[in-house]
Order: C-alpha cells, then structure tokens, then sequence
C-alpha cells in the first residue's frame, strides 16, 4: 500500500501556499492525480522546500507508474525529511514493483529500524530477502509477524521454505505444518503444491494439483499462469498459450503472461504476435530480460539485425550469468560486422558453459520460476 506523504505542511503565514497544499491534498484523496500535481508544482514553486510536495508528487508518479519520477521527488522529500519513515517506505515499494528486490531491500530495512512494528515494512523486508535468496535474513524479518500473519497461506508458504534453506528444520516444521492444516484442501494449497511440483520439475503432478485449484476456484489469481507455465515445460505449446490467456483475463497487467505468450508465438513462427506480446511485457516491466532476449530472436528472424543488437544488449545487462544472451550477442555482432566483438563474447560463452557444465543447458534462455502471487503487497 502506498505510504500517504509526510504531513509537513507549509507554514501559517503562507496562507495561499497552504491552501494549495490541501487543495493537492484532497484532490490527491480523489484520485485526481492531474489536479493534485499542478497543486503540488505551484507549491514548490511558491516553496521549494516544502517536503510534503515532493513526496506527494512522488505518491501521484507511482499512481501512474512513472517510476523514475516517482523516485526523483521521493528522494528529494527524503533530503529535506530524512527522519520520516513513509518516505523511505514508498522509495522501498518504487524498488518493489520493478521487481528489483535488492534495490528496495535498504530502504526497507531503514525503515524496519527505524519502526520496528511497521507490518508493511517488515514484511516486505522479509519478501525482498526470501526473492534474492537471503533465506536466513527472510526468517529474522517474518518470523516476528507470527501472530498477525500465520492464517496466511502465502506467509506460512514462503517462512517454510526460506526456514528449510536457512537450515531451521524445527521452523519449516512448524510453518508447513501450520500451512497444511488450515489450507487443507483450498484451491490455494493446491496452486501452491502444484508450484512446488513445478520447482521439482515434476509437470505432470503440477498440472493435476493445479487443475484441481482451478475446478475450487476457476479465476484464483495466477492458478492459469502457472498451469500455463507447466504446459509450456511438456512442450504442449497451444493448451499453455490457452492459460496464459486465461490468467490475462484475470491478471491484465502481469507481464510475466506476455513474456511467455511472446515466447510461445516465437517457437509457433508467429514473429508479428511474438512481437506484439513481448513488448507489452516490456511497457509493463523494463527489467525482464527474457523478454529482451526473446523479442531480439524475434527481430534477428526478421532481419532486424541493428534493433536486434539493442535487445540483446539490454538483456546482458540484466541478466549477467546467461551463456544463451551472451552466444545470441555474439551471432548478431558477426552479422553485423563487428568480427572481433562476435570472437568475445563466443570465447564468453564457451567459457561459461564450461563452468556450468555440471548442470543441464538448455537451448532457449529460461527465467527462473517467478513468484507472483507471492509478491502481492500487505494490505
């Protein structure tokens, strides 16, 4: 939930300035974002000091998810109010919603020190540790929400697993247990065993579990995403593409839907739809590098070597350990001409996949199983 701005009003004697102050206010409070942004700018404009309307233009960009913006104005409210807490919190949840987890994780912890009891905070907190694999720092951050949290599915969920990595048996014990006897036989315990299947790689058990989810409730949130996702893994291209479909009339703005639509359009031929797909991915979350990766394969197949190369350059930077970006990178850059670049990053990826040769390479580049519906904030 995003943090309401600090109450640092402009002083008595400027009475027009605080009258456009709570004229933002409550225009704010209406979800007229247009109305409250002029109110906010005319502030500063008056006062540029003033904290409270930078961190509510900050609240009215992450309404639009303009996120960049979102970020300026918070961090100018954060220098001159560094002491409250609600502005680190909605710089934590800038971070959040782009899913980048390690970027949010500081500003929530500052925000945990600073007040202990915040449930957002700390839960938040603890979901940025358990989504970057600091499974120990995940268990100190949820295990103090027991009492609030612990009729939670997702909650018991991820403290069970993040306590099994961590090495506390005695509380993945618990969670699990805890979890298992209040989700019993809910559509929620089944999509969440049917996600574990899939972690195991075992489709077919994935797909019965999530299929009895979806006859208890045909429209849960993310149960068609990762049937989608089961059906993609045993190679049955069209009944996967028929759940991404699904979970998008359910989940309109969840890209991870399109980035795997995108991929399934590519290995159909159907480059157009392909393209379409991935890049509405990408306008819903810039950070996807499998989506970059793929909508690079999709233009390399059109002949669309320079936009091609843009793509996959991105991609690179996203996602540093994949031999498949660096190979496709090094075909582009040898069509293109750039003969000495392409020998690199070949010489990269031969190197890489040596030192991963331990584990199975697969042909396509493949994202890790994300965790949507875990990420969903606290209300």
């Amino acid at each position: 939930m995003t943090q309401p701005a600090p109450q640092t009003t402009p002083p008595p004697s400027q009475i027009d300035v605080r009258a456009l102050f709570q004229q933002g206010e409550s225009a704010l409070r209406s979800g007229k974002l247009d109305e409250a942004e002029r109110a906010f700018r005319s502030v500063l404009a008056a006062n540029p000091q003033v904290a409270g309307a930078y961190a509510n233009l900050g609240v009215i960009y992450m309404r639009r998810k303009q996120w960049q913006s979102a970020l300026e104005m918070l961090r100018k409210a954060e220098h001159l109010a560094p002491t409250v807490a609600g502005v680190r919190l909605n710089i934590g949840l800038v971070y959040y919603r782009q899913d980048n987890f390690r970027a949010a994780t500081s500003p929530f912890e500052s925000v945990v020190r600073d007040a202990p009891a915040s449930y957002q905070a700390r839960y938040l907190l603890g979901l940025c540790y358990f989504l970057t694999e600091r499974y120990a720092d995940a268990v100190s951050a949820l295990k103090p929400l027991w009492g609030q949290s612990s009729n939670q599915l997702n909650y018991l969920y991820v403290l069970g697993i993040a306590a099994g990595k961590a090495g506390r048996a005695d509380l993945e014990q618990q969670a699990l247990g805890r979890m298992a006897g209040i989700g019993q036989d809910s559509p929620e315990m089944h999509l969440l065993i049917g996600k574990a299947h899939i972690n195991h790689e075992e489709y077919d058990d994935a797909v019965k579990e999530l299929d009895l989810a979806v006859r208890g409730n045909e429209r849960l949130p993310f149960v068609h995403f990762y049937l989608g996702w089961a059906y993609l893994k045993k190679q049955e291209l069209d009944r996967a593409k028929i759940e991404f479909l699904k979970d998008v009339a359910i989940e309109p703005d969840v890209a991870y839907n399109y980035d795997q639509l995108g991929t399934i359009n590519y290995l159909q031929q159907q480059d157009q739809e392909a393209e379409k797909n991935l890049r509405k991915a990408l306008r819903l979350d810039p950070t996807l590098a499998s989506s970059h990766y793929q909508l690079a394969r999709v233009l390399q197949r059109e002949g669309k070597l320079k936009e091609a190369l843009v793509e996959i350059e991105t991609a690179g930077k996203l996602d540093q350990t994949s031999s498949s970006i660096h190979y496709l990178r090094g075909q582009l850059l040898q069509r293109v001409g750039r003969t000495q670049e392409a020998k690199t990053e070949m010489e990269t990826t031969t190197r890489m996949m040596n030192e991963q040769r331990s584990k199975r390479q697969k042909e396509l580049y493949s994202s890790p199983l994300p965790n949507p519906e875990l990420k969903q904030e606290p209300q």
